[in-house]
């Protein structure tokens, strides 16, 4: 059975296999820690077997410029993962601010995926998206990208470190990534301002009424409703903004391969 192993295929397995895991440790779903880290690692060195016998990789001598690209590999599936990571972190930026107006700021839930504190509507909101990226294979697409990342970005390409164009992308990304959230807690932020100055015109008119009792419960009251009412308007933009984390990923590994 040895006699039939390539081992002139180990260098380019090797680096196949380094860009893999590094895309599991930062991308969405695959990167939470409900999934085992048994099965990332399977998973991620049966991927690579497969790739490695589908790209057309040139013969690699193991040297120190081999050392380079191993970590050139590991720096181009983080930043590809991280990236597709902090577009969907708009949603839970969009749930802190419906939060602070809805008074539920003073209350964070432990996120189970990450480990870290997340608002309450945020968590939701994120429950929603990752339930709608399941739902159309999303999880696929980005397996896909992780293939198709070759012809972008070949392992002998090197990272241009010096390219004013990738700096500028990432700035351009996190302010989409602002005006995403800001678009998708608007319904509920402008509604809940309203009733801001509703309450403030009423205990102007009514000075017996305390404002601080009927305020609290009737903004949340206004909350659920508003979410109710635009759910198939966050539908919409949940489509929208995993559309634009694949077209993000393909655009800075377009940026990053040069071409």
């Amino acid at each position: 059975m040895i006699e039939y192993i390539n081992f002139s295929m180990v260098p380019a397995f090797l680096l196949v296999f380094v860009r893999v895991i590094a895309f599991f440790v930062a991308l969405p779903i695959f990167s939470y820690r409900n999934l085992p880290t048994q099965h990332k690692l399977g998973l991620s060195f049966f991927l690579a077997l497969i790739m490695v016998t589908t790209l057309d990789i040139p013969d690699l001598a193991i040297d120190g410029t081999y050392l380079l690209l191993i970590l050139k590999e590991a720096a181009v599936g983080l930043a590809v993962g991280l990236l597709a990571y902090i577009i969907l972190a708009a949603v839970q930026i969009a749930g802190g601010f419906i939060d602070f107006q809805m008074g539920f700021a003073i209350a964070n839930v432990i996120d189970p995926q990450t480990g870290a504190q997340s608002p309450l509507i945020g968590q939701y909101l994120y429950t929603i998206t990752l339930l709608f990226i399941l739902a159309v294979n999303g999880h696929h697409l980005m397996i896909d990208g992780i293939f198709y990342s070759y012809e972008l970005i070949p392992i002998e390409r090197w990272i241009p470190l010096q390219e004013q164009g990738l700096i500028n992308f990432v700035i351009e990304t996190f302010n989409y990534m602002f005006v995403i959230a800001f678009l998708m807690a608007i319904p509920v932020v402008g509604c809940l301002f309203l009733v801001d100055v509703a309450l403030g015109i009423i205990a102007r008119t009514v000075p017996q009424l305390n404002v601080f009792v009927v305020g609290l419960p009737l903004k949340i009251f206004v909350s659920f409703v508003m979410l109710l009412i635009a759910m198939s308007f966050y539908i919409m933009l949940i489509q929208n903004l995993f559309e634009t984390m694949l077209n993000t990923m393909r655009e800075l590994m377009r940026i990053i391969g040069g071409a």
